[in-house]
């Protein structure tokens, strides 16, 4: 399955359709008094849209991304055009002083962090455009926020939604390569504290409202951090020789799209086939890398058709399906 122009004038026409609707909307805003009670709009004048402030932010890597890939579409001028008055100095600013907000210290922790640490990364490859310098102050406070947060994190969290600690770090970590030396190193180090001496993976996956694989997320961050003749090994021991990633790690069921946690499913099916691709290329036997790439294809066949036609799975589906799809073209090069 491939990222074809045709498919990113699709996942950019979707995008550009809900990163500027307001409503409905689920801003996760801790209120401290009347005069908190303010609309998305005046709380996060850059990212109000797409149901919340991270997929909104993820939806932006995502125009962004593909207005560097495909100038040719004809959705890049409408990005460039947006992209223009979302990005302005006045708004991010406002993004930026909510972060000192009492309230907001756990706000978006840690999957909007890493999501805008990608927004910046992605940003700043546009060099015709000042959005990169212009989202640089926010970029660093997050990464702030993980060099204080991780000496408290004493345990890895080990869930499939927003508060899995891996997929966010995984992020942080190519952020952090070539800008932030120290925040690399302690990625680094947590991660192998945290995951290192993981064996025999036996969790009881997917959850319900999962969108993440737990222990896929985890592999694709020491896929990273490790040395790939350190981490074949590890992973062998992880999920292969005890049979769970040929015997459990199958396309999950969605039963109803328009439950928005229950439509999360749809997003396991991307990020596993995200996860699974990354791993492969970093893996010695071919036996063992067909397996992962089998696997992936299936997980995308079964989600792709579903990134659209329910806005509780569309206004962020597609940024998954695209670090699916563009994970595939890397793995298959």
């Amino acid at each position: 399955m491939k990222l074809t122009p045709e498919t990113a004038s699709k996942f950019a026409s979707i995008a550009i359709g809900h990163v500027g609707q307001e409503y409905p909307n689920a801003p996760g805003h801790v209120m401290a008094g009347d005069a908190d009670a303010k609309t998305p709009r005046a709380l996060h004048p850059a990212f109000f849209g797409s149901y919340d402030w991270h997929s909104c932010v993820h939806s932006w890597w995502l125009l962004l991304s593909l207005r560097r890939l495909y100038p040719a579409i004809s959705e890049v001028s409408e990005i460039t055009g947006l992209a223009e008055t979302t990005f302005t100095q006045e708004k991010l600013a406002v993004e930026l002083a909510y972060l000192d907000r009492p309230t907001a210290r756990g706000w978006e922790r840690p999957y909007g962090w890493g999501w805008l640490l990608h927004l910046h990364h992605e940003a700043e490859r546009h060099d015709d455009q000042q959005w990169g310098a212009r989202l640089e102050p926010l970029a660093r406070a997050f990464a702030k926020r993980f060099t204080q947060f991780l000496p408290l994190l004493t345990y890895p969290i080990t869930v499939g939604t927003h508060f899995n600690t891996a997929f966010a770090l995984t992020l942080a970590r190519q952020w952090a390569k070539g800008r932030d030396a120290a925040l690399l190193e302690q990625i680094d180090n947590w991660s192998m504290h945290a995951f290192a001496n993981r064996e025999d993976y036996a969790g009881w996956e997917p959850g319900g409202d999962e969108f993440l694989s737990p222990v896929l997320t985890a592999a694709v961050l020491m896929s990273d951090v490790m040395e790939p003749d350190q981490f074949g090994p590890w992973f062998e021991r992880l999920v292969i020789t005890n049979g769970w990633l040929e015997r459990e790690c199958k396309p999950v069921t969605v039963s109803d799209r328009s439950d928005g946690k229950i439509a999360h499913l749809d997003g396991l099916n991307l990020s596993r086939a995200w996860c699974l691709l990354r791993i492969s290329r970093v893996l010695g036997p071919a036996k063992l890398r067909d397996l992962l790439k089998a696997r992936a294809s299936d997980h995308l066949s079964a989600a792709i058709p579903h990134v659209a036609g329910d806005y509780m799975g569309e206004h962020w589906l597609a940024s998954f399906a695209l670090l699916a799809l563009l994970e595939s073209a890397s793995a298959n090069r």
